[in-house]
């Protein structure tokens, strides 16, 4: 059981945002992957992806190419065991290029908590680093560090 479980409320969906954006954080591919049910379907930019195997070699590869990434994700909505959430994440290529990647994601949980489908759209925006607006130390954010609505995102 991965809590908090559906059906959500305000608070227990909010707080499944926070839990899935501080496991992000952590870039653990195999944290990251038990948050998702054994045969989890994700549909992630152009790739297909297909359970926690899957899941864990995309999110090595992804981690692999994104340095320094750090996330913030906020609730966009909630209904019964779905949640809906905007996010903008930051990180620099092999070359030094930094980009912001705004994003959408779609959830759907089991009775258990676990994610089942995840149905994310993702553009990325090159910027300069003097741009950035997430500068926390790797890992989980801060409390006290500005949220999505907060930085302007």
């Amino acid at each position: 059981m991965r809590k908090p479980v559906p059906p959500f409320t305000l608070e227990t969906a909010i707080e499944k945002v926070r839990l899935a954006e501080d496991g992000w954080n952590s870039r653990d591919p195999g944290k990251v992957a038990m948050a998702y049910s054994t045969d989890s379907l994700w549909r992630n930019r152009r790739m297909f992806v297909s359970g926690r195997c899957e899941i864990v070699r995309f999110l090595e590869w992804k981690w692999r190419q994104e340095h320094e990434y750090r996330l913030v994700k906020e609730l966009f909505a909630f209904q019964e065991n779905r949640i809906a959430v905007r996010y903008a994440y930051e990180f620099h290529n092999d070359e030094g290029a930094w980009f912001r990647a705004y994003g959408n994601e779609n959830w759907e949980f089991d009775a258990d908590g676990l994610m089942t489908r995840r149905y994310a759209s993702i553009n990325d925006l090159p910027l300069r680093e003097e741009e950035r607006l997430l500068y926390w130390p790797l890992g989980r954010r801060p409390d006290t560090y500005p949220g999505l609505s907060e930085l302007g995102l």
